[in-house]
């Protein structure tokens, strides 16, 4: 898992497309900034936070596509098929790494912050639920992504179905409007965002936590199920 890790965390820096990301990511991060800074909002870190959780719809799916794609499509998937390593590793390894590289694109938006705490009084306590809320967010959003490189060899098509689901989770909510009864519950309560809302507000809920925990799992999960079957079906 750890030498999956280090190659695949190795080769994001070793190509354009991590820091093409991360430099557009902080480049319009520092735009909402100086908006709110400019129309004096009184909750600037929980603002931008949010406005940065809506540009992961569009980063995460250019970060994750080629995670499993790219193997499939240059076919050195037989050999992690091949190797000793468990599914379970080959994917967690794979998510770590991209992962690793969220954190660290998330870790240079700190700067925000430190300018607020530098120049002004902001809630110390509503920084870190919103950055916890965030990295949380993320996690789900890098999970979903690393399953849909897993349906395709294509990359722009693991991208656009990356993005597809990212949206339908961003938007749940809104979809629950089209339902009553039981059915607007269940979409209700599968609102990813509502319980990020939750993290905006200050408000540090151990069932969100689990919830979205559980969530990246799944996709996890799921992408692991995928990648055993092709090893079956080579098998």
């Amino acid at each position: 898992m750890l030498a999956i890790w280090k190659r695949d965390f190795k080769s994001y820096f070793n190509s354009p497309i991590a820091y093409v990301l991360i430099g557009l990511f902080m480049f319009l991060s520092s735009y909402f900034f100086n908006n709110y800074l400019s129309y004096g909002s009184s909750d600037v870190t929980s603002s931008l936070v949010s406005d940065m959780s809506f540009l992961l719809l569009f980063v995460i799916p250019i970060l994750t596509m080629k995670s499993i794609a790219e193997d499939k499509k240059n076919g050195t998937e037989v050999l992690l098929l091949t190797s000793p390593a468990r599914v379970t590793e080959i994917v967690m390894g794979k998510f770590l790494a991209l992962y690793s590289v969220f954190l660290i694109m998330t870790g240079f938006t700190l700067i925000f912050p430190i300018i607020l705490i530098v120049f002004g009084g902001p809630d110390l306590a509503l920084i870190l639920s919103s950055y916890l809320g965030f990295i949380l967010y993320g996690a789900v959003f890098v999970a979903v992504g690393l399953f849909a490189s897993s349906l395709t060899e294509n990359q722009i098509v693991a991208a656009i179905i990356g993005f597809v689901g990212l949206f339908v989770l961003y938007t749940i909510k809104f979809l629950a409007s089209f339902f009553s009864g039981f059915m607007y519950d269940v979409f209700t309560w599968l609102s990813i965002n509502d319980r990020y809302t939750d993290f905006m507000n200050g408000i540090i809920d151990i069932t969100s936590i689990v919830f979205m925990i559980s969530l990246a799992a799944i996709f996890i999960y799921l992408t692991v199920r995928v990648i055993e079957r092709k090893r079956w079906s080579q098998g």
